[in-house]
């Protein structure tokens, strides 16, 4: 099986001048929807298994849902871990996955650099590129001290230095959620100091309800992969919605309206990222998997 490595996907959206979006999957219908919207739109795409799946399915049961509607639909695209606790970490790799983030900014700086530098070194022996994380990203509120929240300059140029990672996902102004309030300006000038210090594409995850003008600032300040799940999911429960509003229906017809709409909101996103009809240009990059 050949697939599109993720380096070249985050390479090749970096050297453009856009970014690719990453999308958590929560059931098939919500998997089908992610891979028809790249299909749709010829965008390159990260297939994310994240934190609200595994305790629902389990990584393993989750990891094969997504193979499974991957290997049907033709598409090349990276199966990624997203906020890999560190045992799931080494998990996803026996499994397969493609890509993985490891997660430990909840850990004191030293800590996370060495444990961090491990997942490097053995995630590279099988050619998995790694993201990681530092500062934190906030639950959506209208009460956050930003400041206790942003990535540090320093230690972000100190712990790229030392681990060794490929991606590293900031803290900039972006939250978990989408607030019913005025969104957070994102902090772009960090962003650039950032990029600066530690040569690496970064990455924003919360990008839901991030203004289409924030997001062009932030890609051209250095940020190459955006994360994205809150949008897409309500768009998913608006076709639910919708359809039981009219009585009594068959989940499955509630589900492909479901389906119909999350297809639409996430060319939306590929559309507002830059990286819809970027997919076939990378096609050349194709290594075995």
């Amino acid at each position: 099986m050949a697939a599109v490595h993720p380096r070249d996907i985050v390479f090749a959206a970096q050297s453009g001048g856009y970014a690719v979006g990453a999308f958590n999957m929560h059931n098939p219908e919500t998997t089908q929807a992610l891979i028809q919207a790249a299909q749709l739109a010829d965008a390159p795409v990260f297939l994310q298994i994240g934190r609200a799946i595994v305790p629902h399915l389990g990584l393993a049961e989750a990891y094969r849902m997504v193979r499974h509607e991957l290997d049907r639909s033709g598409l090349q695209a990276p199966i990624h871990l997203d906020h890999g606790t560190y045992d799931e970490v080494f998990e996803a790799i026996r499994l397969g996955f493609d890509s993985i983030m490891f997660d430990g900014s909840h850990m004191p700086l030293e800590q996370n650099i060495k444990a961090a530098k491990h997942v490097v070194t053995v995630a590279h022996s099988f050619g998995i590129p790694v993201e990681a994380e530092l500062g934190s990203i906030p639950d959506a509120s209208d009460s956050i001290e930003w400041e206790a929240h942003y990535t540090k300059v320093d230690e972000a140029e100190r712990f790229v230095a030392e681990t060794g990672v490929d991606f590293l996902a900031i803290s900039a102004g972006v939250m978990h959620g989408v607030p019913d309030l005025e969104p957070q300006p994102l902090a772009i000038d960090l962003i650039e100091r950032i990029r600066a210090v530690t040569g690496v594409p970064l990455v924003l995850h919360g990008a839901s309800g991030v203004p289409t003008a924030e997001i062009h600032a932030a890609i051209a300040a250095g940020v190459h992969k955006f994360n994205a799940d809150t949008d897409l999911r309500h768009a998913f429960r608006r076709g639910l919605e919708q359809v039981f509003a009219e009585g009594d229906r068959q989940l499955e017809t509630a589900m492909a309206e479901g389906r119909r709409q999350m297809i639409e909101a996430t060319i939306a996103k590929m559309q507002e990222y830059g990286c819809a009809g970027k997919a076939s240009a990378s096609a050349p990059s194709l290594v075995p998997a």
